[in-house]
């Protein structure tokens, strides 16, 4: 099977964030959708590995940030290479506000926030999708909103050819562009900056 298949799929990318127990965190995430009108329905999927999918799933809330065209490469490395379980990611982070329920929303790079309250969890193993009742909607600007293929072609920087003799082999992250050196990746091999498996490298000849 082809991977690149699912890169043609028109992901949105979005800025998830939470808080419980004094906890505060934010993550990036590409899977949101509206599923329903009357009442006003959204579901997100979260990785199971990520600090902020254990502040939404005590809380039972979460505002969702919807990052624009103007997002920065800054945004995803604030929000997306770093855990919140080793780093406070609000502490001195002055592009937010807080909406009516508490909660943050990332005001720099997104065109508006949806503050939700979850009504059902489903275990999808890696993941977990959460269905939730949408309380709050704030438009922050009309730029039009940052896709998967967009942030690929013009948000994140394009890697730098590696500094390796001719015809040696790399792979690089396709999420991030990390490089990694060899013939072969492992097929458990995890992209130490943004977490993604091998599956998200592609390999290169230099």
């Amino acid at each position: 099977m082809d991977q690149e298949v699912l890169y043609k799929l028109s992901y949105g990318l979005f800025v998830l964030t939470s808080a419980a127990s004094g906890q505060e965190s934010g993550c990036i995430i590409n899977t949101a959708v509206q599923v329903t009108n009357e009442p006003n329905r959204i579901s997100i999927a979260v990785n199971q590995s990520s600090f902020t999918h254990d502040l939404v799933k005590e809380s039972g809330r979460f505002n969702l940030s919807v990052l624009s065209e103007a997002a920065s490469f800054d945004t995803f490395k604030h929000f997306g290479l770093q855990s919140g379980r080793e780093v406070d990611k609000f502490a001195g982070y002055p592009m937010c506000q807080r909406s009516a329920n508490g909660l943050y929303y990332i005001t720099a790079g997104t065109n508006s926030f949806l503050s939700a309250t979850v009504e059902r969890a489903i275990d999808l193993g890696t993941h977990t999708l959460f269905l939730a009742g949408v309380d709050d909607l704030g438009l922050l600007s009309n730029t039009p909103s940052a896709t998967y293929t967009y942030y690929q072609a013009h948000i994140k920087p394009q890697p730098q050819k590696p500094d390796a003799p001719v015809g040696k082999t790399v792979w690089r992250c396709k999420v991030c562009g990390y490089i990694y050196e060899g013939e072969q990746l492992p097929e458990d091999f995890i992209c130490p900056l943004c977490k993604h498996p091998a599956a998200d490298f592609e390999k290169v000849v230099v």
